[in-house]
């Protein structure tokens, strides 16, 4: 089998596979986590907020988007959107949210679900005390979370929330529903190109292997560092 590999077809396919696949699957990876983590924190916050209604809705959407296959979120919002959307403003058509959109709203909105929950934990962490002082100070519940609370929460939950981010990169794999081309997208478009699938399906995976590898050990060495700080 190694005999017929042709290594020759992945050195001449790295441009692309990197200039263009791995681009787009870093850029959605990076933009879908930092908005995930803001509203994941958002929810967190609104189901230890204490307020009713707004503790039960932040709840059972956390419950729904966990409870639901990621690729099934894709198909509903790239598909049922743009009718809810035509449905509400009265138009005629339905509105074209488009493929790029679509996906990052959707990382976005099921990760803030999985974001929220390790926010939660992390404010739960943090002693009852600091909330008292804060409270002591004329702080109410937002500002004591905004400048007591969350500082400490993140710095905490911060080796969970990378973690969170990496199972989101593999996770990028799946805009093949939408015809995206992210970096498994450039490698199966290369392969049923050149009819080298099993080259560029081994040179994918040991690149995931690789980046996800390199990632969990950057983690470990900053919830160590993080241990020791506390």
């Amino acid at each position: 089998m190694l005999s017929n590999f042709d290594f020759s077809v992945i050195t001449s396919s790295l441009p692309y596979l990197f200039g263009q696949g791995m681009v787009f699957t870093l850029s959605l990876t990076a933009m879908a986590a930092g908005m995930g983590i803001v509203l994941g924190t958002l929810i967190a916050m609104a189901r230890l907020s204490g307020v009713p209604g707004l503790k039960h809705v932040a709840k059972v959407y956390v419950e729904l988007m966990r409870s639901l296959p990621l690729v099934l979120v894709i198909f509903w919002f790239y598909f049922l959107v743009p009718y809810i959307g035509a449905y509400v403003t009265g138009a005629s058509t339905p509105i074209q949210v488009g493929a790029f959109p679509s996906a990052l709203i959707t990382f976005t909105l099921f990760e803030a679900a999985y974001f929220s929950e390790i926010m939660r934990a992390g404010i739960q962490s943090i002693p009852k005390g600091q909330t008292a002082a804060a409270s002591a100070l004329g702080m109410n519940y937002w500002q004591s979370m905004q400048n007591v609370v969350l500082p400490q929460a993140f710095r905490n939950m911060l080796p969970l929330l990378l973690t969170q981010t990496i199972v989101l990169f593999q996770d990028t794999s799946l805009v093949y529903v939408l015809s995206l081309t992210d970096f498994l997208g450039a490698a199966s478009k290369v392969a049923q190109r050149d009819g080298r699938l099993v080259e560029m399906y081994v040179f994918a995976a040991v690149v995931y292997f690789a980046v996800c590898l390199a990632a969990s050990f950057l983690v470990r060495r900053l919830q160590a560092r993080v241990a020791i700080i506390r």
